[in-house]
Parts: structure tokens; C-alpha cells; sequence
């Protein structure tokens, strides 16, 4: 079959098709032939080799999500899968194949309402977004700003927060037209990537997609008793020094969490399929939706912004899904990846009710 696989870490270029044998599901797994495979920035940091001391080494083949009919099927697992269309987690790589393989307890059948190009824009972005706020304890009426939100999982955050009852719904990025597009999804002000630009001094909860250098800045910018997400590096490592932004404020904590398991981002693509969830989608490149020999094309239109693949997620509120706690089986692969890390403020003194002595599991 073909695959797309990393050859060397860079740009786009360094991306090859590639003749690989058909992979055989082992037990417990199944075989999905693709008809749309994700293409998301977690993709483009690994092929830039930004987390290569992680394990990730050249030759790899991306993605991380997939959807189509499932054609083969491992022992133990029951044979009503074959022939059905499903979503399909593939862990950190993997994806970007013809037939990809993938465990069934990460895997999801979809309604025939449901296109394949929707369920992998939405099914990834989504649930991080949703698990993010979930963490941060958001609640009605506080102020957010999302950084980095032109992606699916900002623009997922977006609607999430709109949804919530977010008195302001900021957001950075790097064009006019992408933010007078986030405007139009909720988006209450649009500030450039620092930060500049007319809208609170502070929040409550800031979801940070990017990292790199500039986060540090951003952390000052907590409200007291605020909360930073960090859920992406978009934008490259932070500064081995960022601690000390967070020492600057008098009792300022730190919260570490985990971005969503495998088995609760299935949970809630379960719900978004069966309609607890509302897809708006923006319109997806053809380079989405199939493996092609422009692979390198799509990945450097990902990177310019010019293809849209974001679909945003109308969710129910908050509270009406699953908090993170709540879901015992974890990816521990996926969670060093994705890791979230929370920065809480108390600069007022006062102690959040839920927040700051909140544990996680």
C-alpha cells in the first residue's frame, strides 16, 4: 500500500509517498481503508522534528486519525466491525497510509450522516479543546482568550467557550481575515500574535495552542485565580526559563494535567456523532481527503494557513460531558505528547472554589 512518510525533517519537501506492506491487525485491532485522513499541527511539529528527542525519528509516517470502513479485524475482536465506517485514533503516526490499523477501543462507528472529512476535522480538535476547558474549571461569564485560534482545536475552543458562557471570548492570529473569520464563529476580540490589540488586559482562562517564547508573556496576562492551558507547540518549545514568569506574581501555583485519553476523546466523538455535537464546517482542500501525491503540498498549505480543516464543534456546555477525572484509562504516550500543563494566579489571595486545590488523576 502507500503511505506518506517523514524522509527528513524539515519543510514539506522532506515528505515521501512510499510502497509499504499491508498491515495485518493483531488482536484486539482493526484495519481501517482509509477515505479521509486528519492533518493537524501536532502533525506539523513532529515532521519539523521539533519533539524528535521524544522518539520521534525519520521515516516515521504521521497522523494521528483516520476514518473509513474497517476491512480487517484481530482476534477478540467482534465481527459486526467489518464493513462498518468508523473513526479511528492511530495513536502519534500511522495515519497517513492507505489502510491504517488502529486498536478498537479507539475506534468509532459513524452515522451515514456523518462525511469522513468531518469526523477526522472534528474528531481529534475537539476533545482537546473540550478536556482543556474541563481542567481549567471554565465557568460562565469568565473572560478567555484563546492563543492561536485560526487552528481546529482554537477554533474549537472558540465555540466551546462561546458555548460556556464566556463574558469575552478573545483571540491571536496572524490575519485580518483569519480573525474577522473567528469573529464570525464568537470571537469577541482579535488581538495579533503578542497579544496587542483592544480587548482585556487579563484573564481567567487562556488556551495556549502555540508555546514557543512568547508564552511567558502570556502568563502574565492571568487574571487572579487565572488559568493557562497549554495544549500545543506550535510555535517551538518555551524558554527553558518560562518558570520564572510564574514565580513573578506573589502565590502564584502551578496545576500539571493531561490533554484527553485516547479512550475519553473516543467518549466524546461518540457524542458528537450521535448528535450531542453540531458540526458548522469551514470548506475542506481536496488535499484532506484522500492520501495523494500531494502530500507535501497539503502540509505546506497546513502551515500557511491557506487550507481550512478546522471543523468547529457547537458541544453542549461543560459540564454535561465527562470531566477528565472522571475517565480512568489513559494514553500515557499520547499524554507526553499532549501533555497540558496549568498555570493557576491567586495574586488576590483567594483560592478558587474547585480550582486551585483540585487533584488530578
Amino acid at each position: 500500500m502507500r503511505a506518506v512518510s517523514i524522509l527528513r525533517f524539515g519543510d514539506p519537501d522532506g515528505m515521501r509517498i512510499v510502497d509499504v506492506p499491508d498491515p495485518v491487525p493483531a488482536a484486539g485491532q482493526v484495519s481501517v481503508r482509509t477515505e479521509a485522513i486528519g492533518v493537524a499541527g501536532v502533525d506539523a511539529v513532529i515532521r519539523r522534528g521539533t519533539v524528535a528527542g521524544a522518539g520521534f525519528a525519520e521515516g516515521l509516517i504521521p497522523g494521528s486519525e483516520v476514518a473509513g470502513t474497517v476491512t480487517a479485524i484481530g482476534d477478540g475482536v467482534d465481527s459486526s466491525w467489518l464493513g462498518r465506517r468508523v473513526w479511528a485514533f492511530t495513536g502519534l503516526g500511522g495515519g497517513y497510509v492507505e489502510q491504517a490499523i488502529a486498536r478498537i477501543e479507539d475506534v468509532v462507528a459513524l452515522p451515514a450522516a456523518l462525511s469522513s472529512v468531518d469526523a477526522v476535522t472534528l474528531g481529534g480538535a475537539g476533545p482537546v479543546a473540550h478536556f482543556a476547558f474541563a481542567a481549567a474549571h471554565l465557568s460562565a461569564g469568565e473572560t478567555v482568550l484563546v492563543r492561536g485560534a485560526a487552528g481546529s482545536i482554537g477554533i474549537a475552543g472558540v465555540e466551546l467557550a462561546v458555548r460556556a458562557g464566556a463574558d469575552a471570548v478573545a483571540v491571536t492570529t496572524s490575519s485580518p481575515e483569519r480573525g474577522k473569520r473567528l469573529r464570525a464563529l464568537g470571537a469577541t476580540h482579535v488581538l495579533d500574535r503578542d497579544g496587542a490589540g483592544e480587548g482585556p488586559a487579563e484573564f481567567d482562562v487562556i488556551l495556549d495552542v502555540v508555546g514557543g517564547s512568547g508564552l511567558p508573556a502570556f502568563i502574565g496576562r492571568l487574571a487572579p485565580n487565572g488559568r493557562l492551558v497549554a495544549v500545543g507547540i506550535v510555535g517551538g518549545q518555551p524558554p527553558a526559563d518560562f518558570g520564572t514568569a510564574i514565580l513573578s506574581a506573589f502565590r502564584r501555583s502551578i496545576w500539571f494535567g493531561r490533554s484527553p485519553s485516547t479512550a475519553s476523546k473516543a467518549a466524546v466523538a461518540v457524542a458528537t456523532v450521535s448528535g450531542w455535537a453540531t458540526q458548522v464546517p469551514s470548506k475542506p482542500s481536496a488535499a484532506s481527503r484522500s492520501l495523494s501525491a500531494r502530500a507535501a503540498a497539503s502540509a505546506r498549505s497546513l502551515a500557511s494557513g491557506s487550507v481550512r480543516l478546522g471543523i468547529c464543534a457547537a458541544i453542549p456546555p461543560i459540564a454535561k460531558i465527562p470531566r477528565p477525572w472522571q475517565v480512568r484509562t489513559r494514553s500515557s504516550v499520547y499524554a507526553r505528547m499532549n501533555g497540558t500543563v496549568i498555570f493557576t494566579s491567586a495574586r488576590s489571595g483567594r483560592t478558587a472554589s474547585g480550582r486551585s486545590r483540585r487533584t488530578l488523576i
